[in-house]
């Protein structure tokens, strides 16, 4: 275990070294957020009974925040290690497929759960009620974080510069979150896009998440969770998959 855990202290150092960039900067974005969808949307009314549109918009600010961080972490370092050359220096020891992509994928959910628990810390004061399914809210923070760094492992793993990096975010991953049920309950659109918005993986974690603190949600948290896990579970066997045999690693 002991390249596995050299592997994975260096993947949460190397975040946390430039933590004002990586767990405070999305914060601060988040509570932005807040502030202007909270300010301009909550004369709106009710979204759930019982809750407002201020206290409804944190869960999904703070998933959203989690998967986009989990996301980045392991696709950022990837790149990075191939573009300078390092990555031959993590091919070279007796490291298995497993402990390599274990390593990047815990980094990946600390970053994404450092990220999501200051969100809702300085969203607090917003209207937050405490957790009323706390296992429901930890279930999908650990499992959102980690369908979001599997991609991420794969995404380093297939781009070979920076901007085919910033494609597959901006292309990918920025619609999926901001087209998943953040700002709204998809249960007010219309008929198509609340049957498109169930193809989205994305829309289960903040809505199972959104379950967690409200005890409501626009489908059933079981439901959600399976849907969560065999994302996870397709990403992760792929993302090893990839690892075995080298692709686009060992040129």
């Amino acid at each position: 275990m002991q390249g596995f855990l050299t592997l994975l202290k260096k993947e949460l150092v190397r975040f946390w070294k430039v933590s004002f960039q990586t767990v405070a900067a999305p914060v601060l974005t988040a509570l932005m957020y807040q502030l202007i969808f909270a300010h301009v949307m909550n004369s709106h009314g009710q979204v759930y009974p019982g809750v407002s549109y201020t206290a409804f918009l944190i869960p999904g600010l703070a998933m959203m925040s989690m998967a986009q961080n989990a996301f980045a972490n392991s696709s950022s370092s990837l790149i990075q290690s191939k573009i300078t050359g390092n990555i031959v220096f993590l091919l070279l020891p007796p490291l298995t497929a497993t402990e390599f992509f274990g390593a990047y994928l815990i980094a990946s959910i600390v970053r994404g759960l450092a990220v999501g628990a200051g969100v809702l810390l300085v969203t607090a004061g917003f209207g937050l009620p405490l957790p009323a399914h706390p296992l429901w809210m930890l279930t999908f923070a650990f499992l959102g974080s980690g369908v979001l760094g599997a991609l991420g492992v794969i995404a380093g793993i297939w781009a070979e510069k920076f901007d085919q990096l910033a494609a597959f975010q901006n292309f990918l991953i920025m619609p999926l979150t901001f087209l998943s049920g953040v700002f709204y309950s998809i249960n007010g659109l219309p008929p198509f896009w609340r049957e498109a918005s169930h193809l989205n993986p994305v829309f289960y974690m903040i809505d199972g998440f959104r379950y967690g603190f409200f005890g409501q949600a626009d489908v059933h948290p079981a439901l959600a969770c399976a849907v969560v896990a065999a994302s996870f579970l397709l990403l992760s066997s792929l993302a090893l998959w990839l690892i075995k045999n080298g692709y686009k690693l060992r040129h």
